[in-house]
């Protein structure tokens, strides 16, 4: 149930990169959720912790695994700020508390962070790109880096991440526009066909709703 970067053979089929884990840094992973199934999400979830993983942000607003991590895995350190994936934009606070979260844990070289969603293409994807510019990342370097490692990504709200990003630090009006037009620009130059891949992922049996 767990996987890396970059797969000797990376999978061709959307549904197969739902829940493949996907690292952006070596201590930034992106993924979908833990299977609806309780057999296969416990062993997804061995998978996460085999893979090192600490920290999980969970994006869903639909649903939390809050209560089977804490039973399961105790030691991972889990957090939900659940949100829509109706589109639009999300709330600054919401990216306020997933990058303080985030950041809050790799302060410590020995702890690596799970951020996902549903599918892994709308919202934790959005969310590991307002990480990043945290950290310090150009905005263009950190659009590759997470379609790259996930390339069902869409990161439909990396508008609202940069532009949150940059109005926290200051930045003229000017500024922000600049910076949401090049977030733009870049998915303009770099389409994918989301609701073909959200379709696939459907088919292929997942539940719980949202991207």
């Amino acid at each position: 149930m767990s996987g890396t970067l970059s797969p000797t053979t990376p999978p061709t089929d959307p549904n197969d990169w739902h829940r493949l884990v996907c690292r952006v840094t070596e201590r930034l992973i992106l993924t979908g959720d833990l299977h609806a199934d309780p057999t296969l999400a416990l062993a997804q979830l061995e998978g996460w912790v085999a893979d090192g993983v600490t920290d999980v942000i969970d994006l869903r607003g639909e649903h939390s695994d809050e209560d089977l991590v804490a039973t399961h895995a105790p030691e991972i350190e889990y957090v939900w700020l659940g949100t829509h994936d109706n589109g639009g934009t999300q709330d600054d606070t919401w990216f306020y508390l997933g990058i303080a979260a985030a950041l809050d844990a790799l302060e410590d070289p020995e702890r690596t962070v799970l951020v996902h969603c549903h599918m892994g293409i709308n919202r934790a994807p959005s969310m590991v790109f307002a990480i990043l510019l945290a950290l310090g990342w150009d905005a263009t370097d950190a659009l590759e880096a997470i379609r790259s490692a996930r390339p069902i990504a869409n990161i439909l709200y990396a508008d609202s991440a940069i532009s949150w990003w940059l109005r926290d630090q200051g930045a003229s009006a000017d500024e922000v526009a600049a910076g949401v037009a090049t977030v733009r620009q870049w998915r303009a130059d770099n389409p994918i066909d989301v609701f073909a891949n959200i379709a696939r992922i459907r088919l292929g049996g997942s539940t719980n709703g949202g991207a």
